[in-house]
């Protein structure tokens, strides 16, 4: 018998994470070795913080906005520090920018949160047995991205993630942080983060710098 791919969960919506944890515990060949709701919880249950070896999973499922941080940043940091681990993104997000962001990080398969339990056992096993998966609507996408010969154009602000982008985006247009929050549905607290970390990640002291930087790049003229 076959040992259990082991399963590490990094979510911050707790309703999603609890149900993914309890779906995983309940398939044979699965075991979830620890969860995690931020990017600094995932730094320290991964071992990437410094303090610790970090939990032994095969598979590390993925969200990609996660309130203090960006998904796409500790898959990258992940498979920096851990060449063979293999991240299954799970999210909301079909964008093609979503997905090549984060394939571009290192992430070996990309779900979104609407795929079935039959889906998720699918690919978790796949990944752990180190293949590239993509669900089957984000695989129709990658593929029209591929034959449009739109594969080799740039993603602006690439260590940004797919939310932080359009959060810049909108500022960018001139939106402040409360008609942000109503825009993407969003709290306020969350807005403010965002665009926290959009600052921090552009290396620019205020708003001002970053629409300057990101009307740049062609963000802000929808």
């Amino acid at each position: 018998m076959s040992a259990a791919v082991r399963v590490a969960v990094v979510d911050d919506h707790p309703v999603f994470r609890l149900g993914m944890v309890a779906l995983l515990g309940s398939l044979a060949g699965t075991e979830v070795v620890g969860q995690a709701a931020s990017a600094a919880e995932a730094r320290a249950l991964l071992g990437l913080d410094g303090a610790g070896a970090g939990v032994a999973a095969d598979v590390v499922l993925m969200d990609l906005d996660l309130g203090d941080g960006s998904g796409v940043d500790v898959t990258r940091e992940l498979v920096r520090s851990r060449p063979g681990a293999r991240v299954l993104v799970v999210t909301m997000h079909e964008s093609d920018d979503a997905v090549v962001a984060a394939v571009r990080a290192g992430a070996r398969g990309y779900l979104v949160k609407s795929a079935g339990p039959a889906e998720v056992e699918r690919a978790v096993h796949a990944v752990a047995g180190g293949a590239m998966i993509l669900a089957p609507t984000v695989a129709e996408r990658a593929m029209a991205y591929v034959v449009g010969g739109r594969a080799g154009s740039r993603v602006p602000f690439p260590q940004l993630s797919d939310r932080e982008r359009e959060v810049l985006d909108l500022i960018a247009r001139g939106l402040d942080n409360t008609a942000i929050s109503r825009r993407l549905v969003l709290s306020p607290k969350t807005v403010r983060n965002h665009v926290s970390n959009v600052l921090t990640k552009l290396a620019v002291p205020d708003r001002s710098a970053a629409i300057v930087r990101a009307r740049e790049e062609g963000l802000g003229q929808g």
